[in-house]
């Protein structure tokens, strides 16, 4: 099979993820892609994220339209509250999988830029192939900006190789392009506190929960307060 992780806060979900996730689903013809809510994630502070329950149950429904979405507590805050970091995530997937099985990382162009400042990411790039969202100004050259050179695979790649692709000694980076994905949890946390509406922009179920919940209101417990 070929799994691929796509992790990050969803606080909320939104329409932009789902949206990268069936394009990724489609163009690399992945048989899972585990949608994985961060818990404690080492980048951002426990009180500005909502409740953990919440943004898991969020990202179920969102899944629910789709059997090749799977929500994954692979990163599920732990008693110690202790940081997950993405190259934990990924060996824990691995020793989940099969022996013929590939693994994948689906992420954005701004975190696979931010890459050199996560732990291990050496060895992180070697342990999965990433495809990078692209967005407006992101070119495969990019790729070759961040990756070490000591991890590229200096010949030319075989004419089976997909394209868009840079590969590594180990693994191979692509590209996907095509999307216009011009949403931000953070705008949507906003208009929901302003009283905008946000249909379109996160799934009916989930906004359906946000209102049932009332997240996201002023001064509403569990969700950031900037």
């Amino acid at each position: 099979m070929r799994i691929a992780l796509f992790g990050g806060t969803f606080d909320p979900i939104h329409s932009g993820h789902m949206r990268a996730a069936r394009a990724a689903a489609r163009k690399f013809h992945l048989d899972r892609i585990l949608f994985v809510p961060s818990g404690n994630p080492p980048h951002k502070t426990r009180d500005h994220l909502t409740a953990f329950h919440h943004r898991h149950a969020m990202v179920a429904l969102a899944c629910s339209s789709d059997p090749r979405f799977v929500p994954s507590l692979l990163e599920a805050p732990t008693a110690d509250r202790r940081p997950r970091y993405s190259i934990n995530t990924v060996r824990a997937a691995r020793r989940a999988l099969r022996r013929n099985d590939e693994l994948f990382f689906l992420l954005g162009a701004d975190a696979f830029h931010d890459l050199p400042h996560w732990k291990q990411y050496r060895q992180l790039l070697n342990s999965a192939n990433f495809i990078v969202v692209s967005r407006p100004g992101f070119s495969i050259r990019e790729i070759t900006k961040i990756v070490p050179p000591g991890l590229l695979l200096l010949r030319r790649p075989a004419a089976k190789a997909p394209p868009k692709a840079v590969l590594l000694k180990r693994t191979a980076m692509h590209v996907l392009e095509g999307l216009d994905v011009a949403i931000a949890s953070r705008d949507i946390r906003q208009a929901i506190r302003a009283g905008r509406r946000v249909t379109g922009l996160i799934p009916p179920l989930v906004e359906e929960y946000i209102r049932k919940e009332g997240l996201y209101l002023p001064r509403s417990p569990g969700h950031e307060s900037c």
